[in-house]
């Protein structure tokens, strides 16, 4: 199947593949995507993660199959032969997942994209990002990092790169964080007090970081309350890109440093990031280099 990725930068619109899994529909952005392939059986690895069907090589890479419905306690296909493989890049990984049929690909607002209450994640134990109805069904964005996460930890964010960097000052510059995921919004939380930083403001989607920045502004108070701005750039509500075009065209704004941490930061969207003023952009894993970023664009002196 042919994925395209949208063209414009900050509209605070997307493209889902609508998949199914048993008898649930679900959905993934587009831009994770690398390929879509015919499933096939693969190679088992013993002692492997339980979630873990195996691995393939479609080509000249070896890549790591997740089977989605033994991840999310479903039953397995009953006949599979439309299930499929989405191949997936994100954090720096190739990854598969076993999906049981691929249905389409449809062009939505983040605005659109409701984000679940505590009844459905729990204390960020969670895997649904965000649900949206699309001809009368109900499809759930999956937050596939940390369906990684949960198999393998480092990959979401490298907290053992810390360790490296000795003994830090305590820091109270002001960090406003947009972050929808509860477990990498804590982990982003916990990492950045591990290095020193303390006066930390965490918000779950564009638009509620955007309030926050209009509240201040209303007050006058923008330095007392934001001096460096990090967002992920997959949030219902308002993404990261469009988040980062409000404040970059704002006169008032636009001087805050914006970092775009994101498991999607590929060449693509880096470019898009670029064109919207982004100051810097690192991939999730990368927990180091951001704490390396702010030093380096607020200073480690109040």
């Amino acid at each position: 199947m042919e994925t395209s990725i949208l063209l414009e930068s900050g509209t605070n619109e997307l493209e889902i593949l609508e998949f199914r899994v048993g008898d649930n529909y679900y959905g993934i952005n587009v831009a994770k995507i690398k390929e879509i392939l015919t499933y096939t059986k693969p190679t088992p690895i013993p002692n492997s993660h339980p979630s873990i069907e195996g691995i393939f090589m479609p080509r000249d890479t070896i890549i790591s199959i997740i089977d989605l419905a033994k991840s999310l306690k479903l039953a397995p296909s009953a006949d599979d032969s439309k299930d499929m493989y989405i191949v997936t890049n994100f954090n720096q990984l190739h990854t598969g997942f076993h999906v049981h049929e691929v249905l389409g690909i449809h062009r939505v607002s983040w605005a659109d994209i409701v984000k679940p209450d505590e009844t459905i994640n729990t204390a960020g134990a969670g895997v649904a990002t965000g649900i949206i109805k699309l001809e009368d069904k109900l499809i759930i964005i999956l937050d596939f990092e940390k369906i990684v996460n949960d198999i393998s930890p480092e990959t979401s964010l490298r907290v053992s790169d810390l360790e490296n960097m000795g003994p830090r000052e305590r820091n109270t510059v002001p960090i406003l964080i947009a972050e929808d995921s509860a477990l990498l919004s804590k982990l982003i939380t916990d990492s950045l007090r591990k290095s020193g930083y303390d006066n930390i403001k965490v918000t779950f989607n564009g638009q509620e970081a955007w309030d926050k920045l209009c509240e201040y502004k209303k007050e006058g108070k923008i330095k007392e309350n934001v001096r460096c701005i990090i967002t992920d750039i997959e949030m219902p509500q308002m993404d990261g890109h469009h988040l980062t075009k409000l404040v970059k065209t704002d006169d008032v704004l636009k001087s805050i440093p914006i970092i775009i941490f994101s498991s999607l930061v590929n060449d693509e969207m880096r470019r898009k990031g670029e064109a919207l003023g982004a100051n810097a952009q690192l991939s999730k894993p990368e927990i180091g280099m951001l704490v390396e970023c702010i030093d380096r664009l607020v200073g480690r002196v109040d």
